[in-house]
């Protein structure tokens, strides 16, 4: 998650159930972070003991997809029904919100009708382009229409309603937000391995199989001295590994995805928070709306993010900042930033700022260690492993230690751990099998809540226990 965070102390393998705050200590963003990680663990996997890996109310499940195909030349369209879902315990709601109703002008017109449900291209996270061959539907059948679900962190700059105006413009943003995505997307038979008449078993079993990912890369860090250590302020300890003057949490990311012949990856020094928002695009000019509290510097490397790069998950080349205009808030980068990107105020585009200076991004070099600063290392484990966009892990960099925080083994050897960037479900929503033609792939659960049962026959059920318990006894022995 890209937000301005101390570290991440949550694990689920250590079954926390609490936080405790004890008196007169200092309060930390980790630990009231830990705290909401914990609830939402613990709801989150009862929901899904409960439910199981996906499923929806039965009066009120969402995402039933019909198939709409197009006329007079337009490309063929997905409804996608109104109502709530749930995918490993996670809820999504397909309802589209109602406008709110405005005071009426005189002589205006009538109120807008309720908006219609959401389709393939007007989903809230989808951002399909029509124009796009690649954003339609597949003209082949049969094809499987499934969910996809994830998180990701939004803040002020994209969501101006979180910051509170009272504080001053002086004062920084407070909280972040934690943001559920869901995408409805599609995947040709043949990807699946899949032929002839598969029925709904087969079919999901075939997606599990397809989403998961067994080959995910794994990453370790260290800090190690570096041999020239000469201009160090004598503020830093002599002996110490890390050489920074501040605690920092690295962020090392995986860019562009594939092989490790094929993947990158880029790091930030503040975990990706450090962005600003952009107000227009001019060219390779870049205006923004503050850069009072940190500034940017030629040399940097940044990216230009709105919400569709965001969802789309198709990454840009990153751009260097090759001019700062401070008087004019705006800076010059080495390119015109991609036509799809940063010039649509409504998707909030803002800048990102990453702090290698080597290139754009770096390659990714399996069995050896790569420095980043100040004597941070991160090594990616040799291996079949396939790099997804947005593979990311966190390292915190402290001063007083002179170390980062890594886990290790009793020999002191930095242990690889998988991606910590959170979790992707998949649920299987439709299989298309021709124009207007679907099978529905959801579950239903039923409420569990019943009606009660009049007075005299809960009395009966009443009397009949102690019988019950008492044969029970008998039969294993139980002499109480």
């Amino acid at each position: 998650m890209h937000a301005d965070l101390s570290r991440d102390t949550f694990r689920a393998g250590r079954n926390y159930s609490m936080v405790l705050a004890q008196q007169g200590r200092v309060q930390l963003d980790a630990d009231l972070n830990e705290q909401a990680a914990i609830q939402n663990h613990r709801l989150r996997t009862v929901a899904a003991d409960l439910i199981g890996p996906d499923g929806g109310p039965r009066d009120d499940a969402g995402f039933a997809v019909t198939h709409v195909p197009g006329e007079g030349g337009a490309p063929d369209d997905l409804t996608i029904g109104e109502g709530r879902y749930y995918v490993d315990g996670v809820l999504i709601d397909a309802t589209r919100p109602v406008p709110a109703s405005a005071v009426p002008d005189e002589g205006a017109p009538p109120e807008p009708e309720d908006p219609q449900p959401w389709t393939w291209f007007t989903q809230p996270d989808g951002f399909r382009d029509q124009d796009r061959t690649g954003d339609r539907l597949p003209e082949a059948y049969p094809y499987l229409v499934y969910l996809k679900v994830w998180e990701r962190a939004v803040t002020a700059v994209e969501e101006p309603s979180l910051r509170e105006v009272a504080l001053g413009p002086a004062m920084p943003d407070t909280a972040a937000r934690i943001r559920v995505v869901w995408q409805v997307r599609t995947v040709p038979e043949a990807e699946l391995g899949l032929s002839g008449d598969p029925d709904p078993g087969t079919v999901r079993a075939a997606l599990a199989d397809w989403a998961s990912r067994d080959d995910e890369p794994r990453l370790a860090a260290r800090a190690r001295r570096p041999d020239d250590t000469a201009g160090d302020p004598c503020l830093i300890r002599p002996e110490a590994r890390f050489r920074g003057h501040e605690n920092q949490l690295y962020r090392v990311e995986i860019h562009d995805a594939g092989p490790a012949a094929e993947a990158t990856f880029k790091w930030s020094r503040e975990n990706g928070s450090v962005v600003f928002a952009v107000h227009d695009v001019d060219g390779a000019w870049v205006e923004l709306d503050t850069m009072d509290k940190v500034q940017l510097s030629v040399g940097e490397w940044v990216e230009v993010v709105d919400a569709a790069y965001t969802g789309r998950q198709e990454p840009l080349p990153l751009l260097r900042v090759e001019e700062v205009d401070l008087p004019g808030g705006r800076v010059r980068l080495s390119a015109e930033p991609a036509a799809g990107v940063g010039r649509r105020p409504e998707l909030r585009p803002y800048l990102r700022r990453w702090d290698h200076t080597a290139g754009d991004v770096l390659r990714v070099e399996e069995g050896r260690w790569l420095p980043l600063e100040d004597g941070v290392e991160v090594y990616f484990a040799a291996g079949d492993f396939a790099y997804a966009t947005g593979d990311s892990w966190l390292i915190p960099a402290r001063t007083a230690t002179g170390d980062v925080e890594w886990p290790r083994d009793p020999a002191g050897r930095p242990l690889l751990a998988e991606p910590s960037g959170g979790s992707v479900a998949h649920a299987p929503l439709a299989w298309v099998t021709g124009p207007g033609e679907q099978t529905d792939l959801r579950l239903l659960f039923a409420p569990l809540a019943r009606a009660v049962r009049p007075a005299a026959e809960e009395g009966a059920t009443k009397a009949a226990r102690p019988a019950a318990k008492r044969r029970t006894r008998r039969a294993t022995g139980d002499s109480r």
